[in-house]
C-alpha cells in the first residue's frame, strides 16, 4: 500500500505566516495572535523546513518576502478564506440550502434551459452560477472543481468518479436556406456543397467533431469555409443564404430564427445522433444531480420538444 505524503503545512501555520507578512516582524505577529515570539519564529522555521524554501529575507527590516514567500502569501490567503467559509456553509445546509451551486450548460441548450434551470437551482442554493458554452470547457471546469454540474454532449465515459444522467437523444438534420431543394442522397449533398458551402460548427466543439467524423464516414471531403462556435452563428448564416448546415433540432431551437427563413430536411445516408447528459461528481450533492436531471428532461419535454416535433414531424421517435 503506497505511503501517503503529508502536507507540508497546516492552516494554523499559514495563519501565523500571514500575520508575519502583515506585521513585517515576528514580534508584531506574536502580539497580534496572542503568542510568544519564539513560538511564531519556530512555526515559520518549521514551515520553511517542511517546504524546503526560504519564505522571508531576514537581512532586511521589516522582513521582506522571498519570491517563494510571495507565492505562498497569495495561495495561503485564498486557502484561509475558503476555510473560514466552511462552518457557515455547513450551518446553511442544516436549513436545506447550499451556499453555492455552479453549473455549466452546453450553449445549444441555453435558450431552452437557462431560465428554468436557474430558477430550479435558486430553490436549493443561496447563490447560483450558470455558464453557457462549449462542453469541453465545462468538462475541464467540472474536473478541476470549478463547476458542480455539467449539462453537455460528452458523457466523459473514460473519467472515473462521476455520475451521469441521460436527458435527451436527438438526430442530426439538414438546415438549408428557404426555397433550397433538399438533397435526398449523399452524392446530392456533395453536389450541393459545390455551389453552397457547408456552414460548420467549430472543430473545438463536440458537435463540430462529430459532424466532421460523420462526413468522413460518408467519404465526403467538403471544403472548410465557414465555421462558428455557436448554434446561432451557424443557423443565421444559413438563413442569410450563405450555406447549408448539418445541425440538430435543439441547435435550431437555440437560434430562434423565423421558420420562413430556412428549410429543414432529413440528413441523407445513415442516421446519426447526439446525446445530452447531466454529469456531477459522485456522492457529493446527494440526490440533487438526479433531481435536476429529471427537471431538465421534464422542461424539455413540456416546453421545447412539442414545438420541434410540430415543425419537424418526420423526426418521429428519434427525438426523445
Amino acid at each position: 500500500m503506497p505511503v501517503r505524503e503529508l502536507l507540508p503545512f497546516d492552516l494554523k501555520a499559514l495563519e501565523i505566516f500571514l500575520a508575519v507578512c502583515e506585521a513585517g516582524a515576528m514580534a508584531g505577529a506574536a502580539r497580534r495572535l496572542g503568542l510568544t515570539q519564539p513560538a511564531v519564529s519556530q512555526a515559520v522555521a518549521e514551515l520553511e523546513t517542511r517546504m524546503g524554501v526560504a519564505l522571508f529575507d531576514r537581512s532586511v527590516r521589516p522582513l521582506g518576502l522571498t519570491a517563494a514567500g510571495g507565492v505562498l502569501r497569495q495561495k495561503a490567503s485564498a486557502l484561509l478564506s475558503e476555510a473560514r467559509q466552511i462552518v457557515p456553509a455547513l450551518k446553511e445546509t442544516e436549513h436545506g440550502r447550499l451556499p453555492l451551486i455552479r453549473a455549466g450548460l452546453v450553449d445549444s441548450l441555453s435558450r431552452a434551459l437557462s431560465a428554468p434551470l436557474a430558477g430550479r437551482l435558486c430553490a436549493v442554493a443561496e447563490e447560483v452560477s450558470l455558464l453557457a458554452g462549449l462542453t469541453a470547457a465545462h468538462a475541464s471546469a467540472l474536473l478541476s472543481r470549478q463547476l458542480d454540474l455539467l449539462v453537455g454532449v460528452d458523457e466523459l465515459a473514460d473519467i472515473e468518479g462521476l455520475e451521469r444522467f441521460p436527458l435527451l437523444t436527438e438526430p442530426y438534420v439538414l438546415l438549408l436556406p428557404a426555397g433550397e431543394r433538399a438533397p435526398e442522397r449523399v452524392e446530392e449533398m456533395a453536389r450541393l456543397a459545390q455551389r453552397l458551402p457547408l456552414v460548420r460548427f467549430s472543430a473545438r466543439s463536440r458537435t463540430g467533431i462529430e459532424v466532421d467524423r460523420h462526413l468522413r464516414r460518408l467519404k465526403l471531403d467538403l471544403p472548410r469555409r465557414l465555421e462558428f462556435d455557436t448554434p446561432f452563428g451557424v443557423s443565421a448564416t444559413v438563413a442569410a443564404g450563405e450555406g447549408f448546415a448539418v445541425t440538430t433540432p435543439l441547435c435550431i431551437f437555440e437560434a430562434g430564427l423565423d421558420g420562413d427563413q430556412v428549410r429543414y430536411a432529413p440528413l441523407p445516408g445513415p442516421a446519426f445522433s447526439r446525446s445530452l447528459t447531466l454529469i456531477g461528481r459522485r456522492q457529493e450533492l446527494g440526490r440533487l444531480p438526479r433531481d435536476v436531471a429529471t427537471f431538465c428532461r421534464q422542461t424539455l419535454e413540456e416546453a421545447v420538444l412539442p414545438a420541434l416535433r410540430a415543425t419537424l414531424p418526420w423526426l418521429g421517435d428519434t427525438l426523445a
